[in-house]
């Protein structure tokens, strides 16, 4: 049910003004940590494939900073490789080098001087490395040194791809990965502490840890990626190893204060085969018992060529809302995405319990006004930025 907005919210500032009526559900404030969203909608990280050698830019700029200035409760930044094996592609952002800080801080300062919290989502690509991005006629196809890529190498995190075990991801043309020696997973550990520490510096609000669609944590949870027989694989705490390791490396440097999310495909949509929801909700019982962790992000895919994905509208709902039967908010919070268009939409998610966060990407890329606009659909007073209150639709409830 809406909630009547106390003084204390509509005093801070999160984003709604006082009519004196209750407030939907999707625009009441979530509090992780010391930080309170303004409301409960996330830009999800979306790969833009538009740095060089790492470095945010001005697209990074002025790409997230159209969602800052326009209502969004958090800005999730792409994902973002802790060494530069880790890039899906040759063009994708890092903070695998202190030098990346200061690109990020500019975003970053933009963000917060809108009144929006930033997230950055750190990841390695694992064998989905060495790519092409996908408006690239090779997209399908592996990049090798002469393009930029690191497809030849000898095992090391520079020139290299690397996986869990030595299967690639798809058919002809995806690079073929080295299997990770121990050693290269420790190596691997300490790139996301790091990283962590140089996200810190960065002023980013929240760290969200990679491990879905098939990039290297998440080909470490699942079977069908993950062929070791060492102690990272196996069993199923053998490959959750890894990731545990990696959330311990970086909540032991990101304040205490800031909230930890992790992202999950809680399904490989292989069925009786690979990850699924069941072992996803042993995940996030863990992760609750850990206290580490703040929020799942619940996504689903991405591991294998032989998914069989059921899209629909709302189609990953269903695996956020079972996480949360399944484990109470208090020791762990969900988000979903997916298919998610409309604010009513994301508004019924909410009240029927099944998430308590919405994510949302492609929404955003076909409309940066995403949140003004379910504002009105939803019927409340989001507040706009003062340059374009005069563009803010007369009749919005009563007049202007």
């Amino acid at each position: 049910m809406a909630v009547k907005p106390s003084k204390e919210w509509l005093a801070l500032g999160y984003g709604v003004e006082d009519t004196g009526g209750e407030i939907p559900k999707l625009f009441t404030p979530l509090k992780l940590r010391n930080l309170t969203l303004r409301n409960r909608i996330m830009v999800s990280p979306m790969c833009q494939y538009s740095c060089e050698d790492g470095f945010a830019n001005d697209w990074q700029l002025v790409h997230l900073g159209a969602f800052a200035a326009r209502g969004v409760g958090l800005i999730m930044a792409e994902a973002t490789a802790v060494l530069p094996n880790g890039r899906i592609t040759p063009y994708c952002a890092g903070i695998w080098k202190d030098e990346h800080i200061a690109a990020w801080q500019r975003v970053v300062k933009f963000a917060h001087s809108q009144g929006t919290p930033m997230g950055i989502q750190l990841a390695h690509a694992g064998r989905k490395a060495s790519t092409f991005p996908m408006f690239f006629p090779e997209s399908r196809e592996a990049a090798t040194p002469k393009d930029g890529g690191w497809t030849e190498g000898q095992g090391s995190s520079d020139d290299t791809v690397w996986g869990p075990s030595d299967e690639p991801w798809g058919p002809e043309g995806y690079p073929q990965p080295h299997t990770m020696t121990v050693a290269q997973i420790k190596e691997l550990v300490q790139a996301f502490r790091d990283a962590a520490v140089r996200s810190e510096k960065a002023g980013f609000d929240l760290i969200e840890i990679h491990s879905a669609h098939g990039y290297m944590l998440h080909s470490f949870l699942s079977p069908l990626s993950n062929h070791r027989t060492d102690q990272y694989g196996g069993s199923f705490a053998n490959r959750i190893r890894l990731l545990l390791e990696i959330i311990e490396a970086v909540r032991s440097v990101w304040s205490e204060e800031k909230p930890l999310f992790v992202r999950v495909s809680a399904t490989d949509w292989v069925e009786g085969e690979g990850w699924d929801s069941n072992q996803t909700v042993q995940l996030a019982q863990r992760l609750a018992k850990l206290g580490t962790v703040d929020l799942l992000d619940v996504s689903t895919g991405g591991n294998t060529p032989r998914q069989k994905i059921k899209v629909g509208p709302l189609f990953q709902v269903p695996f956020s809302a079972k996480v949360k039967k399944a484990v109470p908010a208090s020791k762990l919070l969900t988000a979903t995405v997916g298919n998610i268009k409309t604010g009513p939409e994301a508004e019924e998610i909410l009240q029927n319990g099944d998430a308590d966060l919405i994510c949302l990407a492609r929404p955003f890329m076909r409309d940066p006004a995403w949140v003004l606009k379910a504002g009105i659909d939803l019927g409340v007073y989001v507040k706009w930025p003062e340059q374009y209150k005069v563009a803010r639709p007369r009749g919005h409830l009563t007049a202007m």
